[in-house]
């Protein structure tokens, strides 16, 4: 991908593009932001299915994951980026951090979740470790170390193992 190529396909002048994205890593981490909020989007229009945490999580993250794989390329560049990106970009990866924790809790909590109110300090921690091992597992899909059955596999292995 080249900045060049994103500014010719926005319609805007590539000083306008590096204005707002200053290298392709804050470029691509902002559309895994923009990626989770359509995430957020989709679980706000109705009640997560599932009877307990375990079930409700495993579907936001399976629904994410299959998102996802289904634009390989994309997703290669966008993991990539967030996994590598330098603290220039700390505070789109804290807003990406950010999202994908609020997606956990908000999953964990069902109907009883609460907007604007701070989850627990379990919580936040059930959710932190859900991400990192989402976000390892992708690492391993985009790599080629796993495919897509293996990782909604380890995903569900390891939420299993949290909620126990």
């Amino acid at each position: 991908m080249q900045m060049r190529a994103v500014a010719e396909r926005a319609d805007v002048a590539l000083g306008t593009l590096y204005r707002y994205f200053p290298s392709k890593i804050h470029l691509l981490v902002s559309a895994l932001a923009r990626q989770f909020e359509e995430t957020q989007a989709m679980i706000d229009r109705r009640p997560i299915p599932g009877d307990n945490a375990e079930e409700r999580v495993k579907f936001v993250l399976s629904r994410a994951t299959r998102g996802l794989q289904r634009e390989p390329n994309l997703t290669e560049a966008l993991t990539r980026a967030f996994m590598f990106a330098d603290s220039s970009v700390a505070s789109e990866i804290h807003t990406v951090g950010l999202q994908l924790t609020t997606i956990i809790n908000k999953a964990i909590g069902g109907t009883d979740y609460v907007e604007n109110t701070e989850p627990t300090e379990e919580e936040i921690a059930i959710a932190r470790v859900i991400s990192d091992v989402w976000l390892a597992a992708l690492v391993s899909w985009v790599t080629g170390r796993a495919t897509a059955q293996e990782v909604a596999e380890h995903i569900d292995v390891a939420i299993r193992l949290l909620f126990r």
